[in-house]
């Protein structure tokens, strides 16, 4: 797969996360219930005590990440090839939201004893943007 292909997909993969994002701020800040897909774990998971940090609901902050990860997709693909900073910066951030996705997981399933069907996805999300970006990463180190 070409190195412009493997940042359209990440920039997909973060389109999708920013709508989930998108959806459960608007759960979180309207007091709605999430539409939970079966798993039943979704208002518990966004009325407990990890729901929120510093005042901010996590769907906020993963609004703020996968539209970090979109724009520095878009910067990688502007150019013939990505800059070294842009890559760089795109593998950290996937990084980051891997290991704050698992983090988050291992409450939802040891701490809360709840699964958010939305979560979930999201979280798949992240460890294909991980994935991705260490493939976009590599793909470039090899080039030089």
């Amino acid at each position: 797969m070409s190195l412009r292909r493997l940042l359209q997909g990440i920039g997909v993969l973060a389109v999708m996360g920013l709508a989930i994002s998108a959806y459960l701020t608007y759960v979180y800040t309207t007091d709605q219930v999430a539409i939970c897909m079966g798993s039943g774990g979704c208002d518990t998971v966004q009325h407990s005590a990890y729901a929120w940090i510093f005042g901010i609901p996590m769907p906020v902050l993963g609004l703020g990440a996968y539209l970090l990860v979109l724009v520095l997709a878009l910067l990688a693909l502007r150019g013939r090839e990505p800059a070294d900073w842009s890559v760089l910066a795109l593998f950290g951030t996937a990084l980051v939201g891997l290991l704050f996705s698992a983090y988050l997981t291992y409450l939802e399933l040891f701490v809360i004893h709840a699964i958010c069907f939305w979560c979930a996805v999201s979280a798949v999300i992240q460890v294909f943007l991980f994935v991705l970006s260490t493939m976009v990463w590599r793909r470039l180190q090899q080039s030089v």
